[in-house]
């Protein structure tokens, strides 16, 4: 059974409740550290549409969470990437790592999110109230930190 428990939805989540199953399933946890990623507001951006190809996008989500899980000392995870039309302010994307240790659970939650960022396949639409939508494309600053970890 995999440490690291994943979800590709395009309902919303809740921390606390995330939190709690995670911590309900872990024993001996000395930290847990998390990352939530928001639609980031700013230059009339009113929402990110986010499109994935459901096989293809689980099974990139699912090789991360075991990539993770392979190369830390974790004793649990949860990852859960959104999809759908998300308007600013709403929640993409929750990493939550436990381990003994918080440098662990850190890194853990780095390597994590630097990997969904280049390698979780989405499509990624900004939406706005006055202009034409655009496609994201991918940023180099974001391969390199990803590329960082080897």
């Amino acid at each position: 059974m995999s440490l690291i428990s994943w979800a590709v939805q395009a309902e919303e989540f809740d921390m606390a409740h995330e939190h709690a199953a995670l911590m309900a399933r872990v024993d001996g946890c000395g930290a847990v550290a998390f990352f939530l990623g928001v639609v980031r507001g700013g230059e009339g951006l009113t929402a990110l549409a986010l499109e994935h190809y459901p096989g293809m996008t689980e099974q990139s989500v699912q090789d991360i969470a075991a990539q993770t899980e392979a190369r830390f000392d974790l004793l649990g995870g949860r990852i859960i990437h959104r999809y759908g039309v998300l308007p600013v302010g709403a929640a993409i994307v929750i990493v939550l790592m436990a381990a003994p240790h918080r440098q662990v659970a850190l890194e853990a939650v780095g390597f994590a999110i630097d990997h969904l960022k280049t390698a979780a396949v989405f499509w990624k639409q900004e939406l706005f109230q006055d202009r034409p939508a655009r496609w994201v494309e991918a940023r180099a600053e974001d391969d390199s930190r990803s590329a960082g970890w080897g």
